[in-house]
């Protein structure tokens, strides 16, 4: 596995989330807008409200997506590294953890990729190791065999 691979992936899922995101927000839209055309009353009032925080839901998600989607484009990500930093894929122990935005578990080519932000509780501890380094995380000892 390539970190190229990979980001070409993460970019690919993040592209469908904002996706998905985009259209729930038109269609929340497109419901709050209906519930205003229809308004007799008080209570369809409470309907196109409702809507409408739907609708502010999906555009905060979808907001959060973009970012992280810009995220993927810093050049860091693509750069070697040599020790644990933003845009480091670690190999510790048998697991693989990629350093940039939080998505969690990920399969990519049949290994298992944990994709970490710097700031969530592994990453925070990958922050500067290198090759031969160790590291306790969930109870378990970790010892960084590759860095790139």
């Amino acid at each position: 596995m390539t970190k190229e691979f990979l980001l070409e992936r993460l970019k690919a899922i993040i592209d469908e989330k904002v996706s998905i995101a985009w259209n729930a927000m038109q269609a929340a839209q497109a419901s709050a807008n209906e519930e205003s055309k229809s308004s007799a009353g008080d209570k369809y009032e409470t309907g196109r409200a409702m809507a409408q925080n739907e609708r502010d839901r999906y555009a905060q998600q979808y907001e959060l997506l973009r970012q992280e989607r810009l995220q993927l484009e810093r050049k860091e990500l693509a750069m070697p590294c040599q020790k644990g930093e933003l845009g480091a894929l670690i190999q510790a122990n048998d697991e693989w953890f990629f350093i940039a935005i939080s998505i969690g578990a990920l399969e990519i080519e049949e290994t298992k990729v944990f994709v970490i932000s710097p700031g969530s509780p592994i990453g925070n501890q990958l922050l500067h190791k290198r090759v031969g380094d160790t590291f306790f995380f969930n109870r378990k000892t970790y010892q960084i065999t590759s860095v790139s």
